[in-house]
């Protein structure tokens, strides 16, 4: 877990707190949740779950459960626990988390399977920081790619390190043709760029992104739109491209790590100081080049 303070903590936890986030591939993913280490806990038993939904204030999730768990609810005033298994990027051991819990319903999954049960928790108490951080992040990040989508990036070798951007490893592909580019800008809804063999007759064509980080197995392949064409000064092998994402397609990883990225920076202009380092985040092993074409307000 990066480093964060007790006052962030307690910011995701009352601006989040009944908002809940459905595990789908791309939260499991974001999260690091191991889908087949979670449990539930009572009087001593296990039952393996796998977790539907979660908050700050409960969790659903699904279950084979039997005769020895009902007895064990009337055994326990229905008082259980949740464990829940993440893995982080920068550990390399999984994070388990316990969370007391109160059973507050069940239903049957299916008919075809009378033993899976749909199970509603409520917790107990207040979570684990850990948790709140790992589901307050994804939250905050979805809310600010909504909110600040214009905001950029100005890359440089400096704000590379700091995002774990791999500038010299980002592909364009429009059409068929994948093009070695250099990134302007980046931003959660778009990114400027330099690129061999660029022109105005690209603007419109559906483009990819591939953006890579030095933490990630594989690039971030972003979906999206040429928006504009710019000729390069005293350069006619090259020009610059304004790229629009689709934002129905843009990675939720790629929406936390900006997120992040800008949430760093805006504490440190906040305190008079330098940006502190994340801990998920190393220096990348190539430096941005810089580059100062004149910019614009698009894109």
């Amino acid at each position: 877990m990066a480093i964060v303070t007790a006052q962030q903590i307690l910011d995701y936890y009352d601006r989040y707190r009944a908002v809940e986030v459905t595990f789908t591939r791309e939260v499991i993913q974001a999260t690091g949740l191991i889908a087949n280490q979670n449990l539930l806990k009572c009087v001593g038993e296990f039952w393996p779950c796998v977790p539907y939904s979660a908050s700050m204030s409960g969790a659903k999730v699904i279950a084979n459960l039997n005769a020895r768990y009902f007895e064990a609810m009337r055994n326990s005033n229905k008082h259980l626990s949740l464990r829940l298994c993440f893995r982080l990027p920068d550990k390399p051991d999984p994070l388990s988390l316990f969370i007391t819990a109160r059973a507050a319903g069940h239903t049957r999954y299916s008919q075809d399977n009378p033993d899976v049960y749909f199970l509603s928790l409520a917790y107990s108490q207040k979570p684990p920081d850990d948790f709140i951080y790992i589901i307050g992040r994804l939250l905050d990040a979805n809310l600010n790619a909504s909110k600040r989508k214009e905001e950029r990036i100005v890359v440089t070798a400096e704000s590379a390190r700091g995002l774990g951007l791999k500038p010299k490893e980002t592909k364009l592909v429009v059409g068929t043709e994948a093009r070695a580019c250099i990134i302007r800008d980046i931003s959660f809804s778009g990114a400027k760029l330099l690129t061999v063999g660029a022109s105005a007759a690209l603007v419109g064509q559906p483009a990819r992104l591939a953006v890579t980080f030095d933490d990630e197995e594989a690039a971030f392949v972003i979906v999206g739109t040429v928006l504009r064409f710019e000729a390069v000064q005293g350069r006619t092998d090259i020009g610059a491209l304004a790229i629009r994402f689709d934002e129905a397609h843009v990675p939720l990883r790629y929406k936390v790590r900006i997120n992040a990225y800008l949430k760093r920076i805006r504490l440190a202009d906040a305190a008079g100081a330098d940006a502190p380092p994340e801990a998920p985040l190393r220096a990348p092993s190539e430096a941005s080049p810089e580059v100062s074409p004149e910019d614009d307000d698009e894109g």
